[in-house]
């Protein structure tokens, strides 16, 4: 039996050492007092664990390098985890758009099922040790003093460092000659210029929301988001946010009404006016949009003090255009301290996908969010963490 060390104790390196454990002793390092710290907090402290979606569809939602992940999720995809935590007493349910949660909605009931398998498999957990040295000598590991014959870096990226994740995964990379590709912010808020004070917490239900790149466009999707003092944020804002950089000059939009084109929406408003003809239209709209939104449209149609009764059918026409297409002032992301994953990490190029060894150095692995790989909101980031912490474990297991 040879000896494994792992750094990072989220669901990666969890699922990493579950795997390894069948023909070894297995070490994890991890620098928190508790397992799986940001995993604790996902979906809201419920834990988002998968998406009940096929194949296919799981891919879509795949933002960089999605072939890259085709091995493991062959080997471990979201069946296979859902089955791993059913069968060890956890019991889940599927929710809207194919969310898998606990079904006690505890994100603690998910890492005690995972700290029984630990337990089950006889891995060794390292709590409050934050791992300072690595160095490779004599075909063994040295971790702080320590030899293994192995070793998987599973530490996350830099985004919530509250929780731990504050980049050792890039430096002990580096020391082995591998290459970082940019890192940012990912499933994050929006910064606008000159946000609305008047819409902050104004929450929105099915409303499109769009991003356009040099006229084309890079995100579109029907769903909610949310107004902030910063900005803009949401679970449509979140998936956003995967594909724009800083630097990008993106023009973000807001369609109000996506379920109806211009010409319906036209002959809606023209009802509403028929019951309100003698009012301002600013007070004619309350059964078509939310009421914190519907001075600032009225004002953007240059029809603030305009009564029902004078509008015309070009007025009319230009408040369904700005209903439909309303502007938003993009500024920046978010800090990628803010963000619920990192975007870039290790370069894949360097890493063989069929088992998340390094082509570097004989016997490293990186596995999960340190890697250049992530998704949208709704379990895949979790997935991908799941899938490759399961190949690498059993890459090295196979390995005797």
């Amino acid at each position: 039996m040879k000896n494994i060390a792992i750094i990072g104790a989220g669901p990666a390196g969890m699922m990493a050492a579950i795997f390894a454990s069948k023909n070894n002793n297995v070490t994890i390092f991890e620098k928190n007092e508790k397992i799986g710290k940001k995993l604790f907090i996902t979906g809201k402290g419920r834990c988002n664990i998968t998406n009940d979606c096929e194949k296919d569809l799981f891919f879509d939602n795949i933002v960089k390098n999605k072939k890259f992940l085709y091995s493991a999720f062959e080997y471990f995809d979201n069946k296979d985890i859902i089955k791993l935590l059913n069968e060890n007493g956890l019991t889940t349910k599927v929710e809207r758009g194919g969310r898998i949660f606990p079904k006690s909605d505890k994100s603690s009931d998910v890492l005690a099922t995972l700290l029984k398998i630990l337990n089950k498999n006889n891995v060794k957990v390292v709590l409050n040790h934050n791992v300072k040295n690595i160095k490779k000598e004599n075909d063994k590991f040295i971790i702080d003093g320590e030899e293994f014959d192995k070793l998987v870096i599973a530490t996350g990226g830099i985004s919530y460092p509250m929780t731990g994740s504050t980049g050792d995964g890039y430096k002990f990379a580096k020391s082995f000659g591998h290459k970082i590709t940019k890192l940012k912010a990912s499933l994050c808020g929006i910064m606008l210029n000159n946000p609305e004070d008047s819409l902050t917490g104004l929450s929105l239900k099915n409303v499109k929301f769009r991003v356009k790149k040099n006229k084309k466009i890079i995100f579109e999707d029907i769903g909610e988001m949310m107004f902030s003092h910063f900005g803009i944020t949401g679970p449509l804002v979140l998936s956003a946010s995967c594909f724009i950089n800083d630097e990008d000059k993106v023009k973000l939009s807001i369609d109000f009404k996506p379920g109806l084109d211009e010409e319906k929406l036209d002959a809606r408003i023209l009802r509403d006016f028929e019951e309100n003809k003698n009012k301002l239209v600013v007070n004619a709209l309350y059964q078509l949009l939310p009421k914190a939104i519907i001075p600032i449209i009225v004002n953007k149609s240059g029809n603030q003090n305009t009564v029902v009764n004078q509008m015309t059918k070009s007025k009319r026409q230009e408040l369904v255009k700005i209903i439909k297409n309303y502007q938003l002032d993009f500024k920046s992301l978010m800090d990628i301290s803010t963000g619920i994953i990192t975007q870039g990490g290790i370069d894949l190029r360097q890493i063989n996908p069929s088992t998340l060894e390094s082509k570097l150095v004989e016997g490293l692995y990186f596995v999960g969010e340190v890697l250049d790989l992530d998704a949208v909101t709704g379990g895949f980031n979790l997935q991908i963490a799941w899938s490759t912490g399961a190949l690498c474990g059993k890459s090295i297991s196979e390995d005797i």
